[in-house]
């Protein structure tokens, strides 16, 4: 493995990415095969292979058949049990820290509660602090630390480097996040908005082939997006691209959203504004089932449970729910016309619900034509992406980077 000050032209270095990547995509190649899908003579492979196996990135696995007369060839495949990376991904009122293989297996993961608008330089040296018992354990597992991967809610600054605001999980603007990571702990960082990580996570593990351009859309405690074209995540000019939840759907009177305006879709459609919605009309007349599912406490009220309320007949339920579900549908409906992606991803707990999904699909068929009709499916990986997403951040990385630690 290459360390930082290795003369390694961008050509060579683009090659070994190329191989690294294609391993990781199909699980097992010949370098025939391998120099046959990249172009490459088989004295440039078979020296690349040789090279990405001296530095323990890559091993032969047996052989299989060579598809003619001649020997068998030799299977080559990632030594994925032997490199890990750290992630951490801070989120409103919680981080979580991870240690992950490189091919998106979760070794470690812990869950740390923060503070609302959580004090940036303690919460860094906190997480640091609690990292170092992470790399402890992660050493049983005989697995070198590649690098950190860091996602953040919010926006990242001009140099990828910087959080530029983290819509209040950190106390701060413009925080130079990947070098105080990166002094505490002494490794390599990397850095995304959290939305993005999950939709790199969610290609990575997916390892199958994906539509031109994908639309990920994440409901959780807010509403965020992303959007991949060409094979890579697009991130606008100044890194906001695909802010759906902050798109502006009430003109006059709407609620306060956390990043400053009003009237935000995620004030109507998130699970967080359907519940605090239904905790405001919460009674036996105007909400008369879940009521009773929650008896009559404002504090039991979930998003689950509105939506249970829904699909048993609770009036008011139903038109917080299919509020939601209409103003979703909406601005999704403009993503189709404005983007034309190939498919659009769901991901959050929300759509394990059958009765909003159900009414956000008829919702998404009123007023789309037939040549706009995009594939629109649930993520596979619901629910399992928060603890690997940011270490995978760095896995990516480094492949891209042909196996190289900057």
């Amino acid at each position: 493995m290459r360390t930082e000050g290795d003369n390694m032209t961008g050509l060579k270095r683009q090659n070994r990415a190329a191989v690294l990547l294609n391993l990781h995509r199909y699980g097992g190649l010949s370098r025939k095969r391998l120099a046959a899908m990249l172009h490459l003579t088989p004295a440039a492979m078979t020296k690349i292979v040789a090279e990405l196996i001296s530095e323990g990135l890559v091993y032969e696995e047996g052989s299989m058949p060579s598809g003619g007369a001649g020997r068998r060839e030799i299977t080559l495949r990632l030594k994925t049990d032997s490199f890990c990376t750290l992630g951490v991904s801070i989120g409103l009122r919680k981080a979580i820290l991870s240690a992950v293989r490189t091919d998106g297996e979760v070794l470690t993961s812990e869950t740390v509660s923060l503070p609302f608008q959580a004090p940036a330089e303690e919460t860094v040296s906190m997480l640091c602090d609690r990292m170092m018992d992470l790399i402890a354990h992660t050493r049983d597992f005989c697995c070198t630390i590649l690098g950190l991967g860091i996602a953040v809610r919010g926006v990242i600054g001009p140099d990828g480097r910087t959080v530029k605001t983290s819509f209040d999980a950190l106390d701060t603007l413009h925080f130079p996040i990947c070098d105080r990571f990166e002094a505490h702990t002494g490794y390599p960082a990397v850095l995304s908005n959290n939305v993005r990580a999950l939709l790199a996570a969610q290609t990575f593990l997916s390892r199958e082939e994906q539509p031109e351009s994908v639309f990920f859309l994440r409901c959780g405690s807010g509403i965020g997006a992303a959007y991949s074209a060409g094979g890579e995540i697009f991130e606008g000019d100044r890194r906001q691209c695909a802010e759906i939840g902050h798109i502006p759907v009430i003109k006059r009177g709407g609620k306060p959203c956390h990043c400053s305006k009003s009237g935000c879709l995620e004030t109507i459609a998130s699970p967080a504004a359907i519940r605090e919605d239904a905790e405001a009309i919460l009674s036996e007349t105007e909400t008369p089932l879940l009521w009773k599912l929650t008896n009559g406490d404002r504090d039991a009220v979930t998003t689950a449970l509105v939506l249970d309320a829904a699909r048993g007949g609770d009036a008011g339920a139903a038109k917080i729910a299919d509020r939601a579900a209409e103003a979703l549908a909406d601005a999704l409906k403009s993503v189709v016309y404005l983007l034309d992606p190939g498919k659009i991803i769901l991901y959050g707990g929300i759509f394990e619900h059958p009765y909003f999904m159900s009414r956000l699909k008829a919702e998404m068929d009123i007023g789309v034509d037939a040549a706009h009709a995009v594939p629109m499916e649930k993520s596979r990986f619901n629910g399992r992406l928060e603890p690997c997403a940011a270490g995978l951040l760095y896995t990516i990385h480094f492949y891209k980077n042909g196996g190289v630690i900057e």
